[in-house]
């Protein structure tokens, strides 16, 4: 009887929130309907995202307002290099709702310490998903740099201005470099310098290659000089620091499936064991002396982890 009213309790708070989201929703999409009349998003597909509007990004912004979150400013530089269409205040109250939400659990009879520990894991996921989602963004950063430094270079050949062969990029070249050179163009027609916005594109991706190119064109049009030529330069070092990359990791290859294998290696064992005889197993978690050793094994396979990781990643 109890989990009926709390689940009728859950299912009356969670259509309230919606009504009350419902009411927001037409005014902000009219509002943002005429600010795209008069501010069109360039690059392909942005359009198409735009209409897509998530209710659960909704519910975010709208407990964000009641709650007047101010995250730090790092937080939503990390969520904009991960192109996770949320801001800082948005992304804090998602860790929260998915904090409290294994707690509920504990009123279906379940254990404080297995519902503490999924909070704990559903706290930290959103966190490894950004780390996943940055590192997935700048590899396709730096794959796609040598061939946008070829486009702007070939049109600075046929007389184009940077100012128009960024333009040409941010229509012709993929995604993530066309948005971000969109944003830019974006910015320089609002009003902002050239050096200022390319410096806004090197803190919003965060790669070391794009940070290098920038440095060059900001120093050629202080100095002067062929920047096409500069631009080409920079591109074969880009390839060449690719190419090194992928020799470096063939060779680092065994010492990496080395580390996975040691350290997945006694969790597949434990689970074995505990499948075929787990009165075998059950003094490691039950005893104190056994869960001293399962800490300090644990403590060892971080560590272990850490040093392998730290052997294999050859910076180039």
């Amino acid at each position: 009887m109890i989990p009926l009213f709390i689940a009728g309790l859950v299912f009356w708070a969670v259509f309230l929130v919606c009504h009350v989201i419902a009411g927001h929703i037409q005014q902000k999409m009219l509002i943002a309907k005429r600010l795209r009349a008069f501010a069109p998003e360039s690059g392909p597909g942005l359009e198409e995202q735009q209409e897509r509007i998530s209710l659960l990004q909704r519910l975010l912004q709208w407990i964000n307002r009641r709650l007047k979150l101010k995250p730090s400013r790092k937080l939503a530089l990390e969520l904009m290099r991960a192109d996770i269409p949320l801001s800082a205040g948005e992304f804090l109250v998602l860790n929260v709702l998915l904090g409290l939400m294994p707690l509920i659990l504990v009123v279906f009879g379940y254990g404080i310490e297995f519902c503490l520990l999924l909070a704990l894991g559903a706290v930290l996921a959103p966190a490894f998903f950004v780390k996943l989602r940055q590192k997935k963004r700048l590899s396709l950063v730096e794959v796609q740099l040598p061939e946008t430094l070829g486009i702007i270079a070939n049109s600075l050949k046929a007389g184009y201005s940077f100012f128009q062969a960024i333009g040409l990029v941010s229509h012709e070249a993929e995604p993530p470099l066309a948005d971000e050179f969109a944003l830019v163009n974006k910015e320089i027609n609002l009003g902002a310098t050239t050096e200022l916005a390319l410096e806004n594109m090197v803190q919003r991706v965060g790669s070391e290659d794009l940070e290098l190119v920038v440095m060059a064109v900001l120093i050629q049009r202080q100095v002067g000089g062929n920047l096409s030529a500069i631009l080409e330069s920079i591109a074969e070092t880009i390839r060449e620091r690719s190419r090194i990359r992928g020799e470096i990791r063939t060779l680092t290859a065994q010492g990496r499936i080395s580390g996975l294998v040691i350290s997945m290696l006694p969790f597949a064992i434990a689970a074995f064991i505990f499948m075929i005889n787990p009165e075998y197993i059950m003094p490691l978690f039950v005893e104190p002396l056994g869960r001293i050793m399962l800490a300090m094994g644990l403590g060892g396979q971080v560590l272990a982890a850490i040093l392998i990781r730290k052997i294999v990643n050859i910076r180039v």
